[in-house]
């Protein structure tokens, strides 16, 4: 069964289990959604058309992230003038899991547990990163708390002139040897 819904000012054609990326809309993750605006609704070869919409028919999802989308870049030019403006735009944009349909006596429901692991953690996973964050100070000392030893005092190092900030001075060798060559 597969519904066409209408928010956000766009159309949608959906089944239970699609995920599905739509205009903004209000929420926190996990909330559920409920579209009332169903245009058409499709069973194997049935298809119902609604005049606008078709009554007592619905589509259900649950709202699994809001983000920003991708970046819309606006360049403006006016030739043999120098003027050029580029400027950018992300759109936000809400990720929905589509759980169920009904309408014209007919139910359809999606089987499986909706996850709601945001896009940004899914990619940092696929690129090998790690998702938890944790300072240097904080790994360290819970490593060795692990082992049973006792932390011990991180050797610090030598300040040095170069460290300071300040110039070294040459090697009197390889000065002399310059001033001879230059003679």
């Amino acid at each position: 069964m597969y519904a066409v819904i209408k928010t956000g000012g766009k159309q949608y054609r959906v089944q239970p289990g699609d995920l599905l990326v739509v205009e903004k809309l209000d929420g926190e993750p996990g909330a559920n959604v409920a579209f009332g605006d169903v245009l058409m609704l499709g069973d194997g070869e049935s298809v119902t058309l609604g005049a606008p919409v078709v009554d007592g028919a619905s589509v259900e999802a649950t709202l699994i992230e809001t983000r920003k989308g991708e970046k819309v870049k606006i360049f403006k030019k006016i030739r043999r003038q120098g003027y050029r403006r580029t400027r950018g735009h992300r759109q936000f944009e809400s990720v929905l899991r589509v759980t169920s349909i009904a309408g014209v006596g007919k139910t359809d429901k999606w089987d499986g547990e909706v996850d709601l692991t945001p896009k940004s953690v899914l990619d940092a996973r696929a690129r090998g990163l790690s998702t938890e964050v944790r300072t240097p100070v904080e790994a360290k000392p819970a490593a060795v708390e692990a082992e049973g030893e006792a932390p011990k005092a991180a050797a610090k190092p030598k300040a040095t002139k170069a460290a300071a900030g300040e110039k070294k001075a040459a090697p009197k060798k390889a000065a002399a040897k310059k001033e001879s060559d230059a003679e």
